[in-house]
């Protein structure tokens, strides 16, 4: 059982480093580069903010899903995910599915891309709004995830289960 409360140490601390660095991104960082003089200086500096943000997002991706897989198997807890009242299962793992696709896929793929590109001069506070908008829904699905997890976990299920 060591073993177990060690990969849900990792797990928590893992997400809490992952979704708290997502939530100061989505309050803090890009309504301020959203209200700067210069969105291409805007979009400049949050392209190198990403890069490095998007490095340790990948280790704490990666902790958080091989300690969940991990408890998963060491609980031997598969049958949850047949059952509703274990939504919050369900949804960590998309959640872990979208991002890690997009620390591993696209973001590399975008940097590749942008290497080639010229720079941006036509980078509006718009497109800091619509940035936002994509972290904010991802945020706000990681929040209520979370929230159910620890309900859940702690004999919180949903009426009926």
């Amino acid at each position: 059982m060591d073993e177990l409360v060690l990969a849900r140490v990792l797990h928590v601390l893992g997400v809490v480093f992952w979704i708290g660095g997502v939530a100061m991104v989505t309050t803090v960082l890009l309504p301020t580069l959203a209200r700067r003089q210069s969105p291409p200086e805007a979009m400049e500096f949050f392209a190198r903010f990403r890069q490095r943000f998007a490095a340790q997002a990948r280790v704490s991706t990666l902790i958080v899903g091989l300690s969940g897989f991990y408890m998963v198997y060491g609980l031997d807890a598969w049958q949850r995910f047949t059952q509703w009242q274990y939504w919050w299962m369900h949804t960590m793992v998309l959640i872990w599915l979208l991002f890690s696709v997009m620390l591993f896929v696209m973001e590399p793929r975008g940097r590749r891309q942008q290497a080639n590109a010229p720079v941006q001069t036509n980078v509006s506070a718009e497109t800091f709004v619509k940035i936002q908008r994509k972290h904010l829904f991802l945020l706000i699905l990681s929040l209520i995830t979370i929230a159910g997890a620890v309900a859940g976990s702690h004999g919180w299920l949903i009426a009926g289960s």
